[in-house]
């Protein structure tokens, strides 16, 4: 799944070619995959809220979209810019068996390909977007957050694991698996540590290094996601230049030299320095 740098990219990237032309025709091949009545506007404004990407038109109107597991975003017209879940769709002719949603626009197209079918669009009245029930309900992103915040929300859910705690939504919007284990390493955070044996200056650190890992992964163009533009094959490169622990398991730490290992922490693989990340506090 696309974490928020890589979707804040897909927003930076498409907004390049969309952004003030009007959609012409949206055909649905998947009425999963399209919820609401199908709208044409001109594109005014292309917004991010966490893993959400909204489009917004001048009919007041506005087309939510998340990508999930496998979606993409496909623009085809004198160039070609594609980005989400990496296949060869992204070079292929379209639209192919994997396309669920097609949106024509003035100059050029634009295919929400998906396929396991869990991504959507949804068609949203602008207006009401902040009041969406996805959308409602996530938190505030780590640059929004103060630490006093972030410390007394880590208070409330005392008794769960940090890493669990940071990849809730509704706590802190944002942070997914890689992003967690890379914060938590920067913080010197064993990622099993209860939150409420979270002291304030640890929250502070650890609050200031998800906005850092979050804005290098941004900066560098994403970490999971591959973005061809022109189908040169150009991909974010977050992994090779910036990760510390993230798929580096057996490898020395880049700090103390000691072997990066991987286990299993609230359900997810998660990868840590056993020597930077020191297992304290009240967990089991």
């Amino acid at each position: 799944m696309p974490e928020l740098p890589e979707v804040e990219t897909i927003r930076r990237g498409l907004r390049k070619y969309i952004l003030s032309q009007k959609i012409t025709k949206i055909k649905v091949c998947c009425e999963k995959s399209f919820l609401g009545t199908p709208t044409l506007g001109k594109i005014i404004n292309l917004r991010r809220f966490g893993k959400a990407l909204v489009i917004d038109l001048d009919d007041n109107k506005s087309l939510m979209i998340h990508l999930r597991m496998t979606g993409q975003l496909i623009y085809d017209g004198k160039e070609r810019y594609a980005a989400g879940h990496p296949s060869d769709n992204f070079t292929s002719n379209l639209p192919n068996k994997q396309t669920r949603v097609i949106i024509e626009l003035e100059n050029g197209v634009l295919y929400f390909n998906d396929q396991r079918k869990f991504g959507f669009i949804k068609v949203l009245e602008t207006s009401t977007v902040e009041k969406d029930a996805f959308i409602k309900k996530l938190a505030k992103e780590p640059w929004q957050m103060t630490s006093a915040e972030f410390y007394e929300a880590l208070q409330r859910h005392k008794n769960s694991v940090i890493k669990a705690v940071i990849l809730d939504q509704t706590i802190i919007c944002g942070l997914g698996n890689i992003y967690a284990d890379e914060a938590l390493f920067m913080a010197k955070i064993h990622p099993k540590r209860r939150a409420g044996t979270i002291t304030k200056k640890e929250a502070e650190k650890l609050l200031l290094s998800a906005r850092e890992v979050m804005q290098k992964s941004i900066d560098s163009g994403g970490s999971t996601m591959r973005t061809y533009v022109k189908a040169d094959g150009t991909k974010g490169d977050y992994l090779e230049k910036f990760a510390q622990v993230f798929r580096r398991e057996g490898k020395p730490c880049l700090r103390c030299g000691k072997k990066i290992i991987k286990t299993k922490v609230a359900g997810r693989g998660t990868h840590l320095c056993p020597n930077c990340q020191k297992e304290k506090g009240n967990h089991d």
